[in-house]
């Protein structure tokens, strides 16, 4: 399907994908202490990196390049117990906003940096993301990240606010945040889709130190400056599901 032919996403559309899905979980996850930074990038850019069958996501005319860093903790799968030593790690993330024909609005992820090496195997593996190895570090609203291979650490400072707001349908803050689909595509090219429940994030503007866009470069995507928009929420409790292929506008698990 030609993407001028897709389906933009309705407000309905994105407050639908905040459902909870009729299927049990296959993981559970705890997302802690985000910080959610974006820069405005043109929607080109991020449409000449997709795959066949999704479209950049816009928000007014405009679209945005995200990057997030945050403490993953609790990570198991449906019937396991966490372990200590491999359910807890950092990550940080490059994404852009998408959605496919169905007008279904996601989050298409350029890389997935994480200290954890297994956890990046099996996220690589299952969930075809493009995880990275690095190393990560937190001391207070500070992280810091240097991905293998690279030579610079980027670094992310950040003071606290206590202030805490739901972001309202229609907003930016609810386009950047209320996002409960991803997408991916194995090594074969097939397009998959699986949906995230939690409930809506609790945010605060975070007046920004350091904001270093060097994952971006890492992924060839250019943005400079300070981020237009810096935002940390302590985090969610998630439920994982399964992936399914998506398929001439139709989906199957797999």
């Amino acid at each position: 399907m030609p993407f001028n032919n897709m389906r933009l996403p309705t407000l309905d559309d994105r407050l639908a994908t905040r459902e909870r899905p009729n299927s049990a979980a296959v993981m559970f996850q705890t997302w802690r202490n985000l910080l959610f930074l974006h820069w405005e990038i043109d929607p080109s850019t991020i449409q000449a990196r997709l795959p066949a069958g999704l479209k950049v996501d816009l928000h007014e005319g405009k679209t945005y390049l995200g990057l997030v860093p945050f403490f993953m903790q609790k990570v198991r799968p449906r019937f396991l117990p966490a372990v200590p030593w491999l359910s807890n790690f950092m990550e940080l993330n490059v994404r852009a906003y998408v959605h496919d024909e169905q007008g279904r609005p996601g989050v298409w992820f350029f890389s997935l940096d994480c200290d954890q090496p297994v956890a990046v195997e099996l996220a690589r593996k299952f969930f075809h993301l493009p995880y990275q190895h690095a190393r990560m570090a937190s001391i207070g609203p500070v992280y810091e990240c240097q991905r293998k291979g690279e030579a610079k650490t980027a670094r992310y400072s950040f003071t606290p606010n206590v202030s805490q707001e739901v972001a309202e349908p229609g907003s930016i803050e609810f386009f950047l945040l209320e996002r409960y689909l991803l997408f991916s595509q194995t090594r074969k090219g097939l397009l998959k889709s699986g949906q995230v429940h939690h409930p809506p994030y609790t945010f605060s503007r975070a007046p920004i130190q350091q904001s270093d866009p060097w994952p971006c470069h890492w992924n060839g995507l250019q943005v400079e400056g300070r981020p237009i928009s810096a935002l940390v929420s302590t985090g969610v409790d998630v439920e994982i599901f399964p992936l399914k292929n998506v398929i001439c506008g139709t989906e199957k698990e797999r």
